[in-house]
């Protein structure tokens, strides 16, 4: 299989999954804006509190607005099971649905005002003049008239939706987006392309649509109105008719927004589907944000590490040894949360400072406690978590590290800003394959401020005890040790004959079975 052709494959399921989105939170913003417009143009006061009030909303990054939104839902779900006894799925969806629809407002409130206003007295006082209501008015005479100019704040706002909703992927919510992020990872341009293009391509179809429309409205022209609403109802009919194939109970595996991830992802949801469990995906999530998804039901498996827990879910600072930190995870998430840790894996992904072996030799630093002392005047590469993330304030804290410079980027792109000395240290991981690759130096920590980062497979409170669900993943339990996992993350990073997380995921399932 390759690139092109899986990334055909994942089209049906994230061209769908946009569509539907889009189109709801495009709906919705509508249902309120127009409304709210009709007033605003009546009350200029309270126009100028709505446009204003839209206006800061386009001033929140996107990205920031949709990830906001989960929190306030997860804490609002927890009150309702509390109070009233019934809960709802934070993540996913919903967040994205809530924040696109603020963004859909704007140009939708903006044009619907100028087009009411723009509509001259005497137009009014006629429709008065022949014993119109306001109502009457309003929707005989002043929308149709403003139509025109209405439906062309709905195109700004279709393009905008449609733009934005790829950005809907960190919050769970599959989309376009899957492809431009996981692309962006593991450094697949075909799916980064594919990304680009399909949400560019629906994003010009129906904004050309919603064009013709727009002249039909302005030439009042049934024939131009009427194709394009049947082209509307065709374009996104087709697009969301892959979704009627989907099992509306099927299980949902979470993975972080790195390669290893993705690949154990792939593994688990071949697993299960060799057991006949239907099953997707949900991927580029954040560490904090999956746990979560996981004890409220968004997820229902995925693959965590020990130290990431132990320092980040349940706030420890000390590091007792691999089976106490691995017996208290146990022990926590059980019950704390209900949740059923099946077991390690086999290996161990720890976060770890590495150097190019000449730096590192030309400076003599073999240990973190070797780096303090050069800390001062050296550069630092990071994911996006790790410098918020306890384990490195511990670290910090344990050997007084204090940089130069820190800098942040993608997973994937650390290792390439190292060889190429735009930094000197980097926070990796030790079961990336590049490290050997790239003949990495490790840095020993000989004070213990890291927790050990076992592989470990999460189940969520639904599936705890469910049999055939639990027997399907159990021999994946002890079976993947370090260099294993280390070479099917090296074939989706390598940059020549590079393979696809499925791909590694396949060659992993072979390797076991052997």
């Amino acid at each position: 299989m390759n690139a092109i052709s899986e990334a055909w494959g994942y089209l049906p399921n994230y061209l769908s999954s946009h569509v539907l989105l889009s189109m709801s939170a495009l709906l919705l913003g509508l249902l309120l804006s127009l409304p709210l417009a009709v007033l605003a143009a009546r009350y200029r006061r309270f126009g100028g509190v709505v446009l204003t009030l839209a206006g800061i909303v386009q001033t929140i990054p996107s990205l920031a607005l949709l990830a906001l939104f989960y929190p306030l839902l997860l804490l609002l779900s927890e009150f309702t099971l509390e109070t009233f006894g019934f809960s709802f799925r934070a993540l996913g969806f919903l967040p994205a649905l809530l924040a696109l629809t603020l963004y859909s407002m704007l140009p939708v409130l903006r044009n619907t005002v100028t087009g009411l206003g723009n509509i001259e007295r005497s137009v009014k006082m006629a429709a008065r003049g022949v014993g119109m209501t306001p109502w009457q008015s309003l929707t005989l005479v002043e929308l149709p008239l403003a139509a025109p100019v209405i439906m062309a704040g709905i195109r700004t706002a279709a393009v905008w939706v449609i733009g934005t909703a790829t950005l809907a992927t960190p919050v769970g919510q599959t989309s376009l987006g899957n492809y431009i992020f996981t692309g962006l990872q593991i450094e697949n341009w075909v799916f980064v392309t594919f990304g680009v293009v399909a949400a560019a391509g629906l994003a010009l179809v129906i904004d050309r649509l919603l064009a013709l429309a727009e002249s039909g409205l302005a030439l009042r022209s049934r024939n131009r109105i009427v194709a394009a609403a049947i082209g509307l109802v065709v374009v996104v009919g087709a697009s969301l008719y892959p979704m009627l194939a989907v099992p509306r109970h099927a299980v949902v595996i979470g993975a972080k927004n790195f390669e290893e991830q993705y690949i154990l992802a792939a593994l688990i949801r071949d697993r299960l589907s060799a057991a006949g469990i239907e099953s997707r995906e949900r991927d580029d999530l954040g560490s904090s944000v999956i746990f979560r998804a996981l004890a409220a039901g968004d997820v229902d498996v995925y693959v965590d590490y020990t130290g990431t827990l132990w320092s980040n879910a349940m706030k420890r600072t000390d590091a007792p040894g691999r089976k106490a930190v691995q017996d208290g995870v146990a022990a926590y998430v059980m019950d704390k949360h209900g949740i059923r840790d099946l077991g390690a894996l086999g290996f161990e992904n720890a976060y770890a400072l590495a150097m190019r072996k000449d730096k590192a030799e030309a400076l003599g630093i073999k240990t973190l406690s070797d780096l303090a002392a050069h800390a001062a005047q050296l550069r630092i590469g990071g994911d996006f978590e790790i410098f918020s993330r306890p384990e490195w304030k511990a670290v910090m804290d344990a050997y007084g590290l204090r940089f130069a410079v820190r800098r942040q980027y993608q997973p994937n792109l650390m290792y390439s800003a190292l060889m190429s000395g735009d930094v000197d240290v980097i926070t990796a991981f030790s079961s990336d394959g590049r490290i050997a690759e790239y003949g990495l130096t490790l840095l020993t920590d000989p004070k213990g401020a890291l927790p050990p980062y076992d592989a470990i497979m999460l189940v969520s409170p639904a599936h705890a005890h469910d049999t055939a669900f639990l027997n399907a993943l159990k021999p994946l339990i002890g079976a993947i040790d370090l260099k294993t996992m280390q070479r099917a993350n090296l074939m989706v990073d390598r940059p020549d004959n590079k393979l696809s997380p499925t791909q590694a995921a396949r060659w992993l399932e072979q390797t076991l079975a052997h």
